[in-house]
């Protein structure tokens, strides 16, 4: 049966009864299979944890002697000795503090001294007599409040050069997804002495804020109603990313003179504003909401992301030393994006990386040891692994995969760098590269499918001289597209496949 157009498709889900079950019961994830192929390139090594330790994590942080703080969605503090071992004796864990609210990240000053975000403040843990148990807690902010809505919750903190806490704060969702609790559906800084600043609003369900390696500020939100699919954005002062509940916070904040209402109906592809179409170059001198950096095509490339973080490791995690690695909720996956900035804003392409876990990926984060760190629940309403909640740990094993580096845009079409040198005969093949582009469309309904979606003419393949650069025109390049880019028969020098033969590039600006 052929899909219903778009705009039946947001008639249809307007009662407040679909939305409501979609959120509550999600369509359920396909289980994927561990692709072939990419253990041997990145192990997975389960941390064993005590029976009384129901490790839901929320939030990972190394201390300076090198153990790992975990807090969990129970109000747990849990502090885990020798988490890079490979003998499972080795690895303990003890209690550091308890009682707590739902804490969905933390911050690690010194090995006694740590940060916790929970649903109604920020609160500082303190070890004063150093027995390995917190026995101070201070509120350090609890300026946003909290309802009995399940959903609004707090993440974060995100902490800069200065010391500013950066917290995420969810909308909820009885009756309708709302803004119960103050300033949910916005980013806000917290100050070292506690003042709150709004700082941008539109969120939806922001699990996660992090600081990229050159200082910029980033999250990941997940699919619902006014935003299409999972995403990550460029987080900055004053802006609006999409969800509207949090406008109703408008009036109290120093954008107040912001419009409060966004229509919907627009498309991110030649933009509508108030039932009148704009140009794409209209739009975008004062565009209504501020463009995702990369949208995440729902499945394709899993259902539900969480946080964003940046391999710092200088080439210990293998070839892909400062692209952002972000996981998966739903789908038990943690995948890889590598970004640009054209004319000023940032776009890039995402890829997949590594399935196989055992449970929903909630928070990631590289350790020491150049390993990567995955703290999992499945949040009570099931994921992909089988497992409730735990803690993995991702290895490189040294055996370089044979990947797409990274996808770039140029003038007229794209260049894909790769990790190994290809072997030019393998590009004479029919369709060795294809090109297929598609949009979405902002307005209420939970989600949104791909939009005009079609295929797009490729043009002459160039190799470089050291075969690891390999460029294309494509023709009718588009601002407000995801340009999903497939490799068939693709091999390098040595014959190896491509691990992962396909990316997505959220084109936002078109190179000048």
């Amino acid at each position: 049966m052929p899909r219903p157009p778009v705009r039946l498709l947001a008639l249809l889900l307007v009662p407040a009864a679909i939305p409501l079950l979609l959120a509550q019961n999600p369509p359920p994830a396909k289980a994927a299979p561990e692709k072939a192929g990419e253990a041997a390139h990145y192990t997975v090594t389960t941390l064993n944890q005590p029976a009384d330790c129901t490790l839901e994590v929320g939030g990972l942080g190394f201390r300076p002697d090198g153990k790992l703080f975990v807090c969990t969605r129970r109000g747990e503090v849990w502090l885990v000795s020798n988490p890079g071992s490979d003998k499972p004796d080795d690895v303990k864990f003890t209690r550091f503090a308890s009682g707590l609210h739902e804490s969905l990240g933390l911050h690690v000053v010194d090995n006694n001294t740590l940060y916790v975000c929970q649903r109604p403040e920020l609160t500082k843990l303190t070890d004063k007599n150093g027995d390995g148990t917190a026995d101070e807690f201070a509120t350090v902010c609890d300026k946003w409040g909290v309802s009995g809505d399940y959903h609004e919750y707090a993440f974060g903190p995100a902490v800069d050069k200065d010391g500013n806490f950066w917290i995420t704060l969810n909308v909820g969702f009885g009756g309708g997804h709302q803004a119960k609790a103050g300033w949910r559906g916005w980013l806000v800084k917290v100050s070292p002495d506690g003042k709150l600043e709004p700082w941008s609003y539109g969120l939806r369900s922001p699990n996660g804020v992090n600081f990229s390696p050159d200082g910029e500020l980033f999250y990941a939100d997940n699919q619902g109603e006014w935003v299409a699919t999972n995403k990550l954005q460029h987080l900055k002062k004053g802006k609006f990313y999409g969800h509207q509940a949090g406008l109703k916070w408008l009036k109290d904040s120093p954008f107040a003179s912001a419009p409060d209402k966004v229509a919907s109906g627009m498309t991110y592809d030649g933009q509508k504003w108030n039932g009148a179409t704009k140009t794409v170059g209209e739009a975008c001198e004062r565009p209504a909401v501020d463009p995702p950096v990369i949208w995440f095509p729902y499945q394709k490339m899993g259902q539900s992301a969480s946080e964003p973080r940046w391999d710092t490791t200088a080439g210990k995690f293998g070839p892909f030393a400062g692209q952002c690695f972000v996981g998966d909720q739903n789908t038990s996956v943690v995948m890889r994006v590598s970004t640009e900035q054209v004319n000023g804003v940032y776009q890039g392409a995402c890829y997949p990386f590594r399935r196989g876990l055992q449970c929903g990926v909630n928070r990631i984060l590289f350790g020491p040891d150049g390993a990567l760190y995955v703290g999992q629940t499945n949040r009570g309403w099931g994921s992909v692994g089988g497992k409730p909640y735990g803690l993995q740990r991702i290895n490189y094993t040294g055996v370089l995969p044979f990947e797409i580096h990274t996808a770039s845009l140029t003038k007229d079409g794209y260049e894909l760098t790769f990790t190994k040198p290809l072997d030019p005969e393998c590009l004479g093949g029919k369709n060795a590269v294809a090109v297929r582009s598609y949009t979405y469309v902002y307005f209420s309904s939970y989600g949104c499918p791909e939009v005009d979606s079609k295929a797009e003419e490729v043009g002459k393949l160039t190799l470089s001289d050291d075969g690891k650069k390999l460029t294309f025109p494509v023709s009718g390049l588009k601002p407000g597209r995801v340009y999903e880019i497939r490799l068939t028969g693709v091999k390098s020098k040595e014959g190896d496949p491509v691990l992962h033969p396909e990316c997505w590039y959220t084109l936002n600006e078109l190179r000048k």
